[in-house]
């Protein structure tokens, strides 16, 4: 696939309050000068023609400092969601005008320090240019869980909404590849008639994707990962531990 026909969206609103960060998580440094935006952006900018961050309000200042080259450069955009909605609206809010051009979206959650560029090449090379792909890895206690029968993306269960997860489930790496076509259409349907996490009181963007398998009938390709040290956030003092030594052990 053509590196101008991808757009990395990454929505990157979150605060670190587990972690109890004073600047916005994708500004975390995993070492000296090195922070997750970094990572993030070695991994995705030969993969993707374009990529675009989402941040929140007060983080926006702080990230167009940060990434002034970037944005200079002409690779890297950014918009702000306005209020914590969710990861739904961070993806179709005011980051879909910068997108909605290109023939893919390869979303990747602002957190995802051990994310490795083989997965981002191996998912883009094996998307079939329709409906999702997604890179699943077992888990021996997945936090989210992917249940597929049939070639059909069955359900997805969350912990942070209170859901069970079994053990030796598949979860993502956070990262989501998905065609641009009819899909804000289809997000608009899907937000008509879903209903709110029992937690979070959000309408979650996972579920989306069982509403784009079963309901609009697109096709899931699944990308299988070996590594679930891929499937690690950055959420907690011992995750971003986590993550400084695996870049100490391998920088990339």
């Amino acid at each position: 696939m053509s590196e101008r026909g991808v757009c990395a969206v990454v929505p990157a609103a979150g605060r670190g309050t587990r972690l109890g960060s004073g600047v916005p998580k994708i500004m975390i440094e995993v070492a000296d000068g090195v922070t997750l935006w970094h990572l993030l952006r070695r991994r995705l900018r030969p993969a993707a023609g374009h990529v675009h961050v989402v941040v929140s309000p007060d983080g926006e200042g702080p990230f167009r400092a940060l990434a002034a080259a970037d944005l200079a450069g002409g690779g890297v955009s950014v918009s702000v969601q306005e209020r914590p909605t969710g990861m739904g609206d961070a993806i179709f809010g005011a980051a879909a005008r910068h997108w909605a051009a290109y023939e893919t979206i390869l979303v990747v959650w602002g957190d995802q320090a051990n994310l490795s560029a083989e997965t981002v090449r191996a998912v883009l090379a094996a998307h079939p240019g329709e409906g999702v792909t997604l890179p699943l890895v077992a888990m021996a206690d997945p936090y989210v869980e992917y249940e597929l029968a049939g070639g059909e993306l069955v359900r997805v269960r969350q912990s942070r909404e209170g859901e069970e997860c079994r053990p030796g489930g598949l979860s993502d790496v956070g990262v989501f590849c998905l065609a641009t076509d009819g899909l804000e259409a289809a997000w608009a349907r899907y937000v008509a008639g879903a209903g709110r996490g029992a937690a979070t009181g959000e309408v979650n963007f996972l579920p989306f994707l069982t509403h784009l398998s079963r309901v609009e009938r697109r096709p899931v390709t699944v990308v299988p990962v070996a590594d679930p040290a891929e499937a690690r956030g950055v959420n907690t003092p011992e995750d971003l531990e986590f993550a400084r030594r695996t870049y100490l052990r391998c920088p990339d």
